[in-house]
Formats: structure tokens, sequence, C-alpha cells
């Protein structure tokens, strides 16, 4: 997977532990994260880990606006 945002099966095996994909899958919902289902095995984001860990992700909508920048 090209993003760095992206985690990719290896490595969900190394955070893990697990080397099969199903225990791999398993863990992870187990814990309340979404994870996909690819051709190369379970992948998700940094994001979605982080969600499931009580963190939001951090606001990236282009329309905000700096005080100075409306008047």
């Amino acid at each position: 997977m090209s993003s760095p945002n992206v985690l990719s099966c290896d490595d969900l095996k190394a955070i893990t532990g697990y080397q099969r994909p199903a225990d791999i899958e398993r863990c992870l919902r187990e814990q309340g994260i979404n994870v996909f289902r690819g051709r190369l095995g379970p992948w998700t984001t940094v994001d979605l880990v982080n969600l499931a860990g009580g963190l939001k992700p951090a606001a990236t909508n282009d329309d905000t606006y700096d005080p100075d920048s409306i008047l």
C-alpha cells in the first residue's frame, strides 16, 4: 500500500504478533477497529485505529478560515 496512513497486512502482523490473516482480523475487530479485506490480507488505517482508541482525527476541512482572512 502506498499511503503512509494505511496499515498493511504485514504491518498488522508486526503490530499484533499474529501471522494468520483471520487471526489479525479477529484481533482488530474485537478491539473495535474497522478492518478491510484486501487481496493481500486485512488492512486498516491509522485514523481507524486512533478512532477505536477514542482519539478523533484532526480536522482537515479546507473551508476553515482565519479571522484575518474574513475581513
